[in-house]
């Protein structure tokens, strides 16, 4: 299966379409909820991410992924038949097992078709196979089933959406368009059950989900990012992200989002926080990538210094889907200090571009 998911991916790449027929991500754009939650086809590319920690009654730790996205092939009127292909869906499906030290992933791709995948406001669904997230009023269920580990979730937004960067676009390069428009809803209340090894495990905690439609993003010079959803105790979070260049050097538009705990955002240019990987290094024996996970995290305008590490070194999604690239990403813990008292939290880290530069950005 995974084979002819791997060659249906690889062969459509061959029928990318002409960018001009499709939008780029530009000042202005006037968002409205709940519509812009659901599907933009007159965006190129598209995903829909959510992560999150999660504890069982007796402490067990796990960190979960369900990310769906949605490559547009053609705009073509002509081809709107059942089984015409105008868009790829692909999405990716993992579990950390913390306390257990195991790491699950899957993947799937699909076209449309009838009803095999597809985003609907009207229906409130996000959906490829059986994995799926419906929005029921402000609340989301999460179901996705793997035969060897399942998700059920209730999510239930505490705060409003956030907007990220600055008039409606999150910048990624010096030209106009290569940006995207970032929503994220950065503290969803989670609990539900998990199904791993025959059992069902009662869990609850927090999850985190990232929206973002584009043209393109990335220019020639980038190579990939790391990025971090912070959750912390104090009931705040932090959107941070690094660009990388072929020199080495870290872009001038990486950025960030602050939220305060009533849910007010604050814009963060490079300037404002840096990212230090400190030195803890962990490589993927199936592509050979180095990846740091251990971090310095430094926000001087807001008075925080945290370090970023994780309890399972191994959460690399290696897959065989030619559009998506490598990359790792998984839960991580946070502990440092604001204003000189401690302070912890929870959060996700995702990092790109190390066993090769990719082609398309966050």
């Amino acid at each position: 299966m995974k084979s002819r998911v791997a060659c249906l991916a690889a062969a459509l790449l061959f029928l990318q379409p002409h960018a001009g027929q499709y939008r780029t991500a530009l000042p202005g754009y006037r968002y409205e909820f709940p519509r812009d939650h659901f599907n933009h086809p007159d965006f190129q590319t598209e995903w829909w991410y959510y992560t999150g920690n999660l504890r069982s009654v007796d402490g067990r730790r796990f960190g979960f992924e369900l990310t769906f996205f949605r490559q547009a092939v053609t705009r073509d009127p002509a081809k709107a038949a059942a089984w015409d292909v105008q868009d790829l869906y692909m999405a990716h499906l993992a579990l950390s097992d913390l306390n257990g030290g195991k790491f699950y992933h899957a993947e799937r791709a699909n076209r449309s078709g009838p009803g095999l995948a597809a985003v609907n406001e009207s229906l409130g669904r996000i959906w490829n196979g059986n994995w799926q997230i419906q929005w029921r009023g402000s609340g989301q269920e999460l179901n996705a089933v793997d035969e060897r580990f399942q998700l059920h979730l209730t999510l239930h937004s505490e705060k409003p959406p956030v907007i990220h960067g600055e008039n409606g676009v999150s910048q990624k390069a010096e030209e106009p368009g290569h940006a995207s428009h970032y929503i994220s809803l950065t503290r969803l209340a989670a609990s539900g059950v998990i199904g791993l090894a025959g059992q069902k495990i009662e869990v609850s905690g927090t999850s985190w989900m990232d929206h973002e439609f584009f043209n393109h993003q990335l220019d020639s010079n980038q190579t990939g990012w790391d990025w971090l959803s912070l959750q912390l105790e104090d009931h705040t979070e932090v959107m941070l992200f690094h660009l990388r260049r072929k020199d080495a050097s870290i872009d001038p538009y990486s950025a960030g989002t602050y939220v305060d705990a009533n849910g007010k955002s604050t814009h963060l240019r490079s300037a404002d926080f840096t990212l230090q990987p400190l030195g803890e290094i962990w490589t993927s024996p199936l592509t050979g990538a180095r990846y740091p996970t251990h971090w310095k995290v430094a926000i001087p305008k807001l008075n925080i210094d945290l370090e970023v590490k994780t309890p399972l070194e191994s959460q690399e999604l290696a897959g065989k889907l030619a559009f998506i690239p490598n990359y790792w990403e998984g839960a991580i813990v946070l502990s440092g200090r604001r204003n000189q008292q401690p302070l912890r939290g929870v959060g996700y880290l995702e990092m790109t571009g190390y066993d090769r530069p990719v082609q398309f950005g966050k």
